[in-house]
């Protein structure tokens, strides 16, 4: 899809890859609603992208059922819409048993709930050809320890996306996932980062992530697994879970040092 002119509807677009999207789509010509928690955040954006009278911004907490009516009210979806990326995620890196029931049910109400809700709402409104992309993960396909309730939720994603593509294979409408590997932003702990380096997990920049998630949408790859050993994982777990359940055993003490260090509380939207 050329991105000259579209209209576009970006959630989590205050803080992370959301951020760093909204300035290649603003790049590529496209016209912005971006959502996002933080009013002043959103606004110093927008004013920042180029042409900044192009775009418009859209406060709302995606995990409440009644801010999620109050952006479909938003004047910019009135004449319908070509792109719909769901990025707003949260996580919380911790052993289950130590997260809150807040924790875990706001995990599962913004990264699962909140996009399929808005997707359906929005089905009416998209145009024709129109493109849904999913912001799923690497942890959608590959289940690690101290993040069991987000691999919960991006495994919901995947599937999500997946039969959402088949439903509406031929109407015009093409389903996207794409799913990153472990980024720098403020989604993940300190105490995660930490983890993942003493596990030497490659990690990327959220300009790498958004940029592949550009050429991603531009040639309308149904499916993205970025990284590499990343790639692979996803296709062993599938087929030789056994393998990544010995490797995974190998690491777990040192993940559930990590994680022990107490549960804190996950950015909201911060992708």
């Amino acid at each position: 899809m050329n991105l000259q002119g579209k209209s576009v509807l970006l959630t989590g677009a205050s803080g992370g890859i959301g951020e760093v999207l909204a300035q290649e789509l603003a790049a590529q010509g496209a016209h912005l609603l971006l959502q996002g928690r933080k009013g002043a955040a959103l606004e110093r954006l927008r004013q920042e992208l180029p042409h900044p009278e192009r775009h418009q911004i859209a406060i709302a907490n995606l995990a409440l059922a009644a801010e999620r009516a109050q952006l479909l009210q938003h004047p910019a979806l009135d004449e319908g819409l070509d792109v719909l990326i769901n990025n707003a995620a949260t996580l919380q890196f911790a052993w289950l048993e130590d997260q809150s029931m807040e924790q875990v049910e706001r995990q599962l109400r913004l990264n699962v709930e909140a996009p399929i809700q808005l997707t359906r709402a929005l089905l009416p409104r998209l145009r024709r050809p129109a493109i849904i992309m999913n912001i799923g993960a690497n942890l959608g396909a590959v289940g690690h320890p101290g993040y069991s309730v987000y691999c919960a939720s991006k495994f919901a994603l995947h599937g999500f996306s997946e039969a959402l593509g088949r439903e509406l294979a031929g109407s015009g409408i093409r389903v996207l996932h794409f799913a990153p590997r472990t980024t720098r932003t403020r989604l993940d702990s300190e105490a995660a980062y930490a983890m993942h380096l003493a596990i030497d997990t490659p990690i990327d920049s959220p300009y790498e992530v958004a940029e592949l998630a550009i050429i991603a949408l531009c040639n309308e790859t149904r499916r993205s697994w970025l990284g590499w050993p990343e790639r692979l994982m996803v296709r062993l777990n599938a087929l030789c879970p056994w393998l990544i359940d010995w490797q995974m055993a190998r690491k777990a003490p040192l993940i559930e040092r990590y994680a022990r260090q107490g549960p804190g509380d996950a950015q909201h939207n911060a992708r």
